[in-house]
């Protein structure tokens, strides 16, 4: 279990209830925080949707644990997996608090290139399922604008983290290939002279890994594991990549 895995790496850890922060459903858009926001009223199309709630939820979560004695606040990292991983990187790209994101089959609305015909696309965020997890004003580059005519992309979402380091994972394309793990990698190449700017290495190679191959030398890390849409599989390695970053902890004292 990820849990113990952690524990026993000397990490503590906590977990959020998004959905106690934003329902992951369009008909409730006028509940949670948006619609406290909003007086119980619709949102308006350039307010954003639930991935961008569910990122404000962590930043809450890390507010009370900047009070913790107990806790070095400096170091808390984020993690989520699909929905929750597009979130996770939302909310490391708009909170410089978070030191770490570990982003695992983010797909489109996280790591993806979305300005990429391939897998999860514009058209599906925009999908009666989906659409809710975006800002309002993001559904017209499903028509009549096109993904092409997109002013931004994923790689920029990433760039906003910088220097901080990124993990970004998935699975096997037969298994995870509607996350578009190619195009995440894409995203991750492009991201990088950000990092290089700002002094640090992004990712170390231009070249797509093979599967089950780390790329853990930079600061953003990249791992396509053999399994399918899961995180387990690498959060080993994420920890060892982590641990790059975090010198071990002095053990609390009473």
């Amino acid at each position: 279990m990820w849990q113990q895995l952690l524990v026993s790496n000397g990490w503590g850890f906590a977990v959020l209830d998004a959905y106690s922060v934003q329902r992951d459903s369009g008909t409730y858009l006028t509940e949670g925080i948006i619609g406290l926001c909003n007086n119980g009223q619709p949102r308006p199309l350039e307010q954003w949707g639930a991935l961008r709630a569910w990122a404000w939820g962590a930043s809450r979560l890390l507010d009370y644990l900047e009070t913790e004695k107990r806790i070095d606040a400096t170091r808390v990292g984020i993690e989520g997996h699909s929905r929750f991983g597009k979130a996770a990187l939302i909310a490391m790209a708009f909170d410089q608090r978070f030191a770490i994101v570990y982003a695992s089959s983010s797909g489109a609305g996280g790591a993806k290139l979305l300005r990429r015909n391939w897998g999860e696309t514009v058209e599906n965020l925009a999908s009666t399922g989906e659409c809710h997890w975006m800002a309002g004003n993001f559904l017209k580059y499903a028509g009549p604008l096109t993904w092409a005519d997109l002013p931004v992309d994923a790689h920029e979402l990433i760039a906003l983290c910088a220097p901080r380091p990124v993990f970004i994972t998935a699975g096997r394309d037969n298994a995870d290939g509607w996350v578009d793990v190619c195009g995440m990698f894409m995203a991750a190449v492009a991201a990088t002279p950000v990092y290089k700017l700002l002094g640090a290495e992004g990712i170390e190679t231009t070249n797509m890994p093979p599967l089950d191959t780390p790329l853990i030398k930079g600061r953003i890390g990249f791992c396509q594991h053999s399994g399918g849409h899961d995180d387990r599989p690498t959060w080993p390695i994420f920890i060892q990549f982590a641990q790059r970053f975090f010198t071990k902890p002095t053990p609390h004292t009473n």
